[in-house]
């Protein structure tokens, strides 16, 4: 019998990087993606099997999913969609292509990619799609409206299609992290000082101390979990005979969806003002 299939995406460092490396010790074949012609190369060495993709580009995706499809001889088990970015700033100094950027990354990419994979799904019966979301496609904090617009987006278009898939032997699961020990806060804070340039925001100061706690090495937030974390969840998402519609990963996370079921919404915005300063 062939080792199962999955094509993941965003593996150049962080939860991609670690979930590929985790399931090709566990017997997966395993088809990572990245952007960086170094990290293809880096990827290449350790004995992966990776291509390019930019999530923002038709062309790029339809090339990825072709190579893919070439590799595995037209067959896919599953797909880890992980790869993104997160946009930092208030939703007033965000311009309408910041915020279409966002979209197209974290949304849109995964939106092409995932139709292609489901029709390829449906042909051979069975397939898992597992969407790498975020605390932040649950609750808000401020001054990351761009990125928790997007996951909340991501949230609902899952939802969904979860729901048409009913009846079919395709698994829709959602993962839902909280702080994790990944270069995702530096990510952000290169996101951050190359767009938000007004430097005449009310929030200047604000983006000052976050600047300060991007810059931080190593877990910044109390509760932070490496992402080895994320990859039990993904290995149950992938496994399991009836994997959950949504895996909560971190305490916090944990937490403050039982907060926002028992809470009213005034008193959860004082609390997450204050998880937000």
């Amino acid at each position: 019998m062939p080792a199962p299939s999955i094509l993941i995406t965003g593996c150049s460092s962080g939860i991609g990087y670690h979930a590929a490396g985790a399931l090709k010790k566990r017997g997966y074949r395993v088809f990572t993606t990245v952007r960086k012609d170094n990290d293809l190369d880096r990827l290449l060495q350790q004995g992966l099997e990776v291509t390019k993709l930019d999530l923002n580009s038709s062309q790029s995706i339809e090339q990825c999913f072709a190579w893919v499809m070439q590799q595995s001889g037209g067959t896919l088990d599953a797909l880890f969609n992980n790869g993104g970015y997160g946009q930092v700033g208030a939703v007033e100094d965000l311009s309408r292509d910041q915020l279409r950027q966002q979209f197209e990354t974290n949304l849109f990419g995964w939106h092409e990619l995932s139709c292609r994979v489901i029709a390829v799904m449906r042909k051979q019966g069975h397939g898992r799609i597992i969407q790498n979301s975020s605390g932040l496609g649950l609750f808000a904090l401020p001054l990351r409206g761009a990125y928790t617009a997007s996951k909340h987006a991501l949230e609902g278009w899952s939802d969904t299609l979860r729901l048409e898939m009913a009846g079919t032997n395709i698994k829709i699961s959602i993962i839902e992290p909280g702080p994790i020990d990944t270069p995702f806060r530096q990510n952000s804070l290169a996101t951050l000082t190359e767009t938000i340039t007004n430097r005449h925001s009310v929030y200047s100061d604000r983006y000052d101390k976050m600047k300060q706690r991007l810059k931080v090495v190593g877990p910044a937030v109390p509760f932070t979990l490496p992402p080895e974390a994320v990859i039990k969840k993904l290995i149950h998402a992938l496994e399991s005979k009836h994997p959950r519609p949504r895996y909560r990963v971190t305490f916090p996370v944990i937490v403050l969806f039982q907060l926002k079921k028992w809470l009213s919404d005034s008193l959860f915005d004082r609390i997450l003002l204050k998880a937000g300063q």
